[in-house]
């Protein structure tokens, strides 16, 4: 509020100006002036300059009523100057001329004042009323957030006491509003880490820049048993001047949240390991390496160790039962410290499961097992295994889970935590679950293919050669290439011996790989032998065989050459059967690839395959190969074609070094496919 003072108490000012007062003024400034008996202003106050923009040298001795008082309402303000006069207070709401013409609302108070000669005149306090709006709606707002606010809320004075505290910090400090007032936090909470706020907060009183989100955990009296998790905000309490006068504060509890941010972020990470684990598991189908690839994804995210342990019954199923039944065979593991007893479990070992055990009941049952603290021990049955026991007695939680895939039960995954971990709890164990049943499902796929490869590899062996017979009038030999030592295909070559010296020369590929495709190719080979020995001709030979692929199925299907070689003649008779063509390279240095008809592939129900006669005087050569030579999928049949033709310029060569020749220059890296190559050179002198 303005004081009033004489002109020469205010230096540099004319008579009758009023000055400021203070604090009031700075929250709601308030204009004052006072007219003498006849109307005129002889007091003028600086806040009154400020709200009308008239300086006091312009009004002092001037009437008020043409300066202030808007047109219409000049015989109203009269009325009120007559009133006052009498000795009336008026309070009103009023407009008033601002110096630039508009016009300022104010709330006024007329008192009466006697003018400097001691007659009845009239003091004026105003105030503008949007200001006073302003001042009631902002109490009005601070009033209701301390009162009504679920936020913690709080002011504090430069000594860091509290000042004011809203119903709901009380109630998280379990520490009524009242005995909150003059006392610090570390008085109030201490158990909060109430000194490092403190100093936070002095930081912001020093500073003059808020702190936004601070974290506090800790207990109260309101909750003593738990700890709880606070969101605090800490800004400067300033005035108009910019003076500090303490700071306020604002806290919000996030216990729930911070809990619920948690376990959104367990959850995300338990989508990443499962997504992770669809990448990383099951890599190869090799048994060794799905069991190691699984112990990495478990340790150490989910787990201190893991120890994954297979069937040898179910590895070694032709092996005698009695011999490998209750025997589990290592194949990956993982301990936390490998000077641990731990140590001597290494991938490969084989145990006896013991009667009675955990290990036993989880592989009988198919069910999972947990354990924790003082019963982690159990694992152990042997009495000799003290080291192995002492060691586990530091472990806090283990969980025994099966190996189970296609409803059988191949192993067991075995899986720890040290104590100074937390234990597994509910949604761990639905991870670790998951995780194993997936691993499971790759480990009986690498186990199947790798039965199924052996057996394709064992059917193979005993249906192909382990040598080419000597035959009359031919020199030979052979290759076949898998694509990868993981698979076995239904690629073939033979040489069979007919009558009168003649010789069969066969090639053959059947579709797709594996046993099935190797058991097809033996069938195949049979049945060439078979008709062979019944002299009969190449495109008869290969009717029949499309009827033989045909009565094997439907999606069966195969291509084949078959030639016949005649000493006497010095010529091969040949028919194909949707097989690339061979190859023939003479004596004279030409190379040439047969362009008779290729016939359909055998199972297709062709009929009409053809047969030419093709010359093999002494120093030719005859090439059979399958497609795999020559075919890539980075390269067209003809560019294959061409690399054979100049591999074979070197014909010279002993045969076995040309052979190793043609794959070595013709066979794209890596193979993409099965490769079988059979080649026929005619002597340069023939032994009649």
């Amino acid at each position: 509020m303005d004081t009033y003072q004489s002109a020469g108490e205010v230096p540099g000012q004319p008579p009758g100006v009023v000055g400021y007062a203070g604090v009031l003024r700075e929250l709601l400034p308030i204009a004052l002036w006072r007219e003498d008996a006849d109307g005129r202003i002889v007091e003028w106050s600086l806040a009154a300059r400020d709200l009308l923009g008239h300086q006091p040298e312009d009004v002092l001795g001037r009437p008020a009523s043409p300066v202030l008082v808007p047109d219409a309402n000049r015989e109203l303000a009269d009325e009120l100057t007559r009133r006052v006069q009498a000795g009336e207070t008026v309070v009103g709401t009023l407009p008033v001329r601002h110096r630039d013409g508009h016009h300022v609302t104010m709330e006024m108070w007329i008192v009466p004042a006697a003018d400097p000669q001691g007659r009845p005149g009239t003091l004026l306090i105003a105030v503008e009323t949007s200001e006073v709006l302003r001042m009631r709606d902002s109490l009005a707002a601070l009033e209701s957030l301390f009162t009504q606010s679920p936020i913690g809320l709080a002011t504090l004075g430069p000594d860091l006491r509290f000042l004011r505290v809203n119903d709901a910090l009380a109630r998280m400090n379990g520490v009524s509003a009242a005995e909150h007032l003059g006392k610090r936090l570390t008085e109030v909470v201490p158990g909060v880490n109430a000194a490092a706020l403190e100093s936070m907060m002095r930081h912001v009183l020093d500073r003059g820049t808020p702190v936004v989100d601070a974290r506090r955990t800790g207990r109260t009296p309101a909750d003593p048993d738990r700890e709880r998790t606070w969101s605090c905000s800490y800004a400067p309490l300033l005035d108009n001047a910019g003076r500090r006068l303490g700071l306020i504060a604002s806290l919000i509890d996030i216990t729930e949240g911070q809990q619920a941010q948690i376990e959104a972020e367990r959850a995300r990470h338990r989508f990443a390991l499962l997504a992770e684990a669809g990448t990383r598991i099951g890599t190869t189908l090799d048994l060794r390496q799905t069991a190691e690839e699984v112990v990495q994804l478990l340790v150490p995210q989910l787990a201190d160790s893991a120890d994954v342990q297979l069937l040898e019954e179910v590895l070694e199923p032709d092996e005698a039962a009695a011999s490998t039944r209750g025997v589990v065979r290592r194949m990956a593991a993982a301990f936390p410290d490998p000077s641990a007893p731990t140590a001597k479990l290494v991938p490969g070992t084989t145990s006896q499961i013991p009667l009675g055990s955990l290990y036993e009941r989880v592989i009988a049952d198919g069910h999972p097992i947990n354990l924790y603290q003082s019963d982690v021990p159990a694992l152990i049955t042997d009495p000799r295994a003290d080291r192995l026991r002492a060691y586990l007695t530091t472990l806090g939680s283990a969980r025994l889970i099966p190996l189970v895939a296609r409803g059988k039960v191949l192993g067991a995954v075995v899986v720890t935590r040290l104590r100074t971990r937390e234990p597994f709890d509910e949604q761990d164990c639905v991870l670790i679950d998951e995780l194993v049943a997936r691993a499971a499902l790759n480990i009986d796929n690498a186990r199947l293919y790798t039965s199924q490869r052996q057996a394709a590899l064992t059917l193979r062996r005993s249906l192909t050669h382990s040598g080419l017979p000597d035959v009359t009038g031919l020199e030979l030999t052979g290759r076949y290439l898998p694509a990868s030592d993981h698979d076995v295909g239904g690629d073939w070559f033979d040489v069979i011996t007919l009558s009168e010296g003649r010789t069969g020369l066969v090639i053959g590929d059947v579709m797709g790989h594996g046993i099935h495709a190797a058991a097809v190719m033996g069938q195949l080979r049979t049945a060439v032998r078979t008709l062979a020995r019944h002299d009969v001709p190449p495109a008869e030979m290969l009717r029949s065989l499309d009827a033989v692929v045909t009565d094997l199925g439907e999606d069966e299907m195969a291509t084949c050459v078959y030639a016949v070689h005649d000493p006497a003649t010095a010529q091969c008779v040949i028919a194909r059967a949707g097989h690339p063509p061979p190859a023939v390279a003479t004596a004279g240095g030409d190379i040439t690839f047969l362009d008779g008809s290729p016939g359909v592939p055998l199972g297709t129900g062709g009929r009409d395959f053809r047969t030419q006669r093709v010359p093999l005087p002494p120093g030719s050569l005859l090439v059979l190969y399958t497609d795999g030579l020559i075919e890539a999928r980075d390269r067209d049949l003809d560019e294959g074609m061409d690399k054979l033709a100049r591999a074979l310029r070197h014909r010279e060569q002993p045969l076995g070094d040309l052979c190793e020749r043609i794959l070595e220059q013709v066979l794209a890296r890596p193979a993409q496919d099965d490769v079988a190559v059979l080649l026929a050179r005619a002597p340069a002198e023939v032994n009649r």
